[in-house]
């Protein structure tokens, strides 16, 4: 994996996590009964942005590196996800037809 690849990986988990917490403990202007002129019912009362970034963060480390150790590990290559044989035979078994 190269470092490239291991960051585009961070960035898709990490809003990945995001999205999945937004909506955790999310308390909306009709909920409480504030709303302010000119927005929705349904728009955030408060935002705890920092809190939900910390969380995300935390969690996307942790994925990550079970993640990212799987596929630097080899247990899980590829070729493992070719159901319909596309790539051919590994180049390993190639040579094995000449003998």
């Amino acid at each position: 994996m190269t470092i490239t690849s291991a960051i585009v990986l961070f960035a898709v988990i990490w809003f990945m996590v995001l999205f999945v917490l937004l909506p955790i403990g999310l308390s909306t202007q009709g909920d409480e009964g504030e709303i302010v002129p000119g927005t929705h019912a349904g728009s955030p009362a408060r935002i705890a942005m920092k809190r939900k970034a910390l969380w995300t963060t935390l969690i996307t480390t942790i994925l990550w590196l079970v993640i990212a150790g799987v596929i630097v590990s080899g247990w899980i290559g590829v070729r493992d996800f070719d159901w319909f044989n596309r790539m051919g035979p590994p180049p390993e078994a190639i040579g094995d037809r000449d003998g």
